[in-house]
């Protein structure tokens, strides 16, 4: 309790004062008025928002999908959103149409189809977790291909959008962001309590009263829902969906009734701080903070694998 209290107030103080952060410290005197309040309300205010719900919702997506596989190293993305949303940002880079929208849409729209493709083959016989993996794979073999027959142009974009990072943010994006992400906790903290037959395995599950099929195809459906939405505007932001939920449940346990809201929380505060580091590290230029979640993501995938090789040995 007393954790799960310390996580809460470390990342709503992250949230409050991280608006005030950049190449100059805002006062709160400053925020009223003038150039510090443009810069504050138009600007920080609404990056500041978007990392920190897009944070919040990769490392709920997170949650669940290890919940899901029984896995501490999966990710959100392990069903391929991801890569549908990079490959639909891929197709509007090389096609250059003049869109509403521009590359969230498309990716959106990818990020959709995929969801439908991998449903549809892990109904054909086939795992869900299999179907992911292998639309991965083909989508990535298709944004390489197309990325070979682009312009230098088409392909730097492309690159610069799977590396995931926040510059795009605006106030008139965050309302279907804050609707998605909002949902999905609510129907999450609803379905705790299956979370936790989940992680004991789908036998014991069903034995327990949970419809383990149709538990697994809502969770999927939601899931992909809200990547979707997120994905589609600031690119798929590696390894916070790994971390964050892993880091919430050496803090807290794996009871979902607590990890829920906390990996919620630590998540939002996660990329929150990793994206106003990135904004100053270097400035005035920028580390797109895919960057750098994926620069301290690599150290905690070999810790992961490293503890999890100790434990099989003992």
């Amino acid at each position: 309790m007393r954790n799960a209290f310390i996580i809460s107030a470390v990342s709503l103080g992250i949230l409050i004062i991280a608006p005030f952060l950049g190449k100059d410290i805002l006062a709160p005197s400053e925020i009223l008025s003038g150039a510090g309040g443009e810069i504050f309300w138009r600007i920080r205010v609404p990056r500041v928002l978007l990392s920190y719900l897009a944070g919040a919702a990769l490392s709920l997506c997170g949650m669940i999908f290890q919940a899901l596989f029984r896995n501490p190293l999966a990710t959100p993305y392990t069903l391929g959103v991801a890569s549908g949303a990079s490959l639909g940002a891929a197709i509007f880079f090389v096609l250059s149409v003049p869109f509403a929208g521009g590359a969230s849409v498309f990716a959106f729209i990818g990020a959709i189809l995929t969801m439908l493709l991998v449903y549809a083959a892990g109904n054909f016989g086939n795992s869900l977790l299999l179907a992911g993996v292998a639309v991965n794979f083909t989508f990535s073999s298709l944004i390489i291909f197309i990325q070979y027959i682009s312009s230098y142009a088409s392909t730097l974009m492309v690159i610069r959008f799977m590396i995931g990072g926040l510059e795009t943010a605006s106030a008139e994006i965050l309302p279907p962001v804050l609707i998605a992400v909002v949902a999905t906790f609510i129907i999450t903290l609803f379905l705790r309590r299956h979370l936790d037959l989940l992680t004991l395995g789908e036998s014991t599950a069903q034995s327990r009263g949970a419809d383990v099929g149709k538990l697994k195809i809502t969770l999927f459906i939601m899931t992909s829902l809200v990547l979707a939405t997120v994905v589609s505007i600031t690119g798929p932001i590696g390894f916070v969906g790994m971390m964050a939920p892993h880091m919430a449940r050496i803090l807290v346990g794996s009871s979902h009734q607590r990890l829920a809201p906390v990996a919620f929380l630590f998540g939002g505060g996660f990329l929150t701080l990793c994206d106003t580091a990135a904004r100053i590290i270097i400035f005035p230029a920028e580390i797109p903070v895919g960057v750098l979640t994926s620069i301290l993501g690599g150290p905690f995938f070999i810790f992961l694998l490293a503890k999890n090789r100790r434990k099989t040995v003992l």
